[in-house]
């Protein structure tokens, strides 16, 4: 193609142009241009690589333009780029320092050498320029699905033409037990388009979430019209999914809608996943009731919240704890992809013995800090008492309304547990004080004699060091990773720190040193009643209990 691409048959030259340009999909000024760069070097071969030598190719007549381009320079160093100003002036009186000078050459005769590498750099550059018009035309629909044919397997990979391009179906993004050949047509989702120097440029894949959900758009009118809504889509691929659905208009069951008539619906999703089995659940803003419905078929007897960790407890009939964990963990790790939240799930039996120990631990830490005989400590674990501060702090008359109890014990009791706060406080600042932890630092709101001893062994001794932290190196962080949820550890995990509650202590500090102004804490106003509010106080139990009636 190439040795006739540069021969003196300027016609024949346009048709090849034409015919590329059609076969490629490219423009066909960009075959002109690379054949203008082929010509280029096979003339600087011919007459010397250190002289500077322009082509051009008429697009119309196709007719072949050979030019050395000279330099106009007030004295000459390279004679094969450059002219003096004085030799280019009888040539154009107008030149100019600077100028170029275009001094015309005779038409190459290319010989084979020369014609091979015209044909290379040719082939490079209509390359190129597919590979960029493929991008151009992809990068806008990541987020697809697309249909295509099996061009060939490599590893595992699979090859597929799309028609004006060709993408990449890699071995981990099809479903196990999947087997491609020749010819097949395939249907995947685009997840990433990107430029790179050889290969695919084209990512597509069956095993992404969100591949099932553009699936249900297709299959489900009322998910295309946005009557339906997909919330979150949990995939084991090629075994089970969870999918998490809600509706606008109260009149249509966004359930029922995604499943069809008689399951037809659900039907052809499950067929284009190779049987994989898919629940569908009602999408719920409550996060309690959310997540016992991304448990089913399994029953939830009681869910206990806690917000800020993220995490919740659910508590499931004996004979029902195979079921909710499911297959290898596979029910329960789905909902918890599902819903964002780790889960936990326990029998009664379990619940009832973790409920047991917690009343025992209790008892004991209120015989050992109050000096009180066994009955007093389980009356005040039974009561709901959690720690030595709830004890000392709270109203006298919830501890004289105690059974057995009055006034005077009431008082004793709270005496006994600030004594025994205040020594653990005296110790606690002693350390601190050992630690070289400044007094500055025990000045900023928010922060209690233990944090304190904590940061201090964490290194964090001033204000400014409290200051350069971050929310996460005090209360860490959660990654997913491999289907899984990894806790990266703060300095004050232990303390049931919320995140806003770190922010503000953080905030605080940089207040203190002068980073920023006082009005930055100004709290946001609030859009309605019972929203937002004062975060817990650190240390405060910040799990509430709901209990559901079984299969709720």
């Amino acid at each position: 193609m190439a040795q006739a691409g540069v021969s003196a048959n300027r016609l024949e030259l346009l048709q090849i142009a034409d015919a590329v340009a059609r076969e490629k999909s490219i423009d066909r000024q960009v075959v002109i241009t690379a054949m203008e760069d082929a010509i280029q070097k096979a003339a600087k071969s011919r007459y010397g690589s250190e002289n500077e030598i322009k082509a051009e190719v008429d697009p119309k007549t196709g007719e072949i333009r050979l030019a050395r381009l000279l330099e106009v320079v007030e004295a000459v160093t390279m004679e094969a780029t450059q002219i003096s100003l004085e030799e280019a002036r009888r040539r154009n009186p107008a030149a100019q320092v600077g100028d170029f000078i275009a001094e015309p050459l005779p038409p190459l005769d290319f010989g084979r050498v020369a014609a091979q590498n015209a044909k290379q750099v040719i082939v490079q550059k209509v390359r190129e320029a597919e590979r960029e018009r493929q991008y151009d035309e992809y990068k806008d629909r990541v987020g697809e699905i697309v249909n295509g044919i099996v061009k060939r397997v490599e590893y595992g990979n699979v090859i597929v033409d799309l028609g004006r391009a060709e993408a990449i179906v890699r071995r981990d993004e099809t479903l196990p037990r999947e087997n491609f050949r020749y010819g097949d047509r395939i249907r995947a989702f685009v997840y990433d388009v990107r430029r790179e120097q050889r290969g695919p440029q084209i990512f597509l894949s069956r095993t992404h979430p969100e591949f099932m959900a553009k699936l249900f758009a297709q299959e489900v009118p009322e998910v295309y019209e946005g009557i339906v809504t997909i919330k979150s889509v949990a995939r084991d691929p090629g075994s089970r999914a969870k999918i998490a659905v809600v509706s606008r208009d109260a009149s249509i069951d966004p359930v029922g809608a995604c499943v069809g008539m008689r399951g037809s619906r659900v039907q052809a999703v499950v067929n284009e996943l190779q049987g994989e089995k898919i629940d569908i659940i009602q999408w719920s803003p409550d996060a309690a009731t959310f997540i016992v419905n991304a448990l089913a078929p399994a029953e939830v007897v009681k869910v206990v919240l806690d917000e800020d960790a993220e995490r919740i407890e659910v508590v499931v009939p004996d004979p029902q704890l195979s079921l909710a964990i499911g297959r290898k963990g596979q029910n329960v790790r789905l909902a918890s992809q599902l819903t964002g939240w780790d889960i936990d799930i326990m029998t009664e039996a379990a619940e009832s013995e973790r409920r047991q120990a917690e009343f025992t631990e209790r008892s004991a830490t209120f015989m050992e800090a109050l000096d009180v005989d066994e009955v007093i400590a389980q009356l005040l674990a039974s009561e709901g008492f959690s720690s030595v501060d709830e004890v000392a702090f709270v109203e006298p008359s919830e501890i004289a309304s105690i059974e057995g109890f009055d006034e005077n014990t009431a008082a004793e009791i709270q005496t006994r547990a600030r004594e025994h706060l205040e020594k653990i406080e005296a110790e606690l600042d002693a350390k601190r004080r050992a630690l070289g932890v400044a007094d500055e630092l025990a000045e900023v709101p928010g922060l209690t004699t233990a944090m304190l001893v904590t940061l201090g062994d964490k290194g964090v001794k001033t204000v400014e060091d409290l200051a350069d932290c971050a929310t996460d190196d005090l209360v860490g962080w959660n990654e997913r990773k491999d289907k899984d949820t990894i806790h990266h550890e703060g300095m004050l995990d232990g303390f049931s720190l919320s995140r806003q509650q770190a922010e503000d202590l953080i905030l605080a500090s940089r207040v203190k040193v002068g980073w920023i102004e006082e009005s930055a804490l100004a709290p946001e106003p609030e859009d309605g009643e019972g929203e937002g509010g004062t975060a817990p106080d650190a240390g405060t139990p910040s799990g509430d209990e709901t209990t559901l009636g079984a299969g709720n």
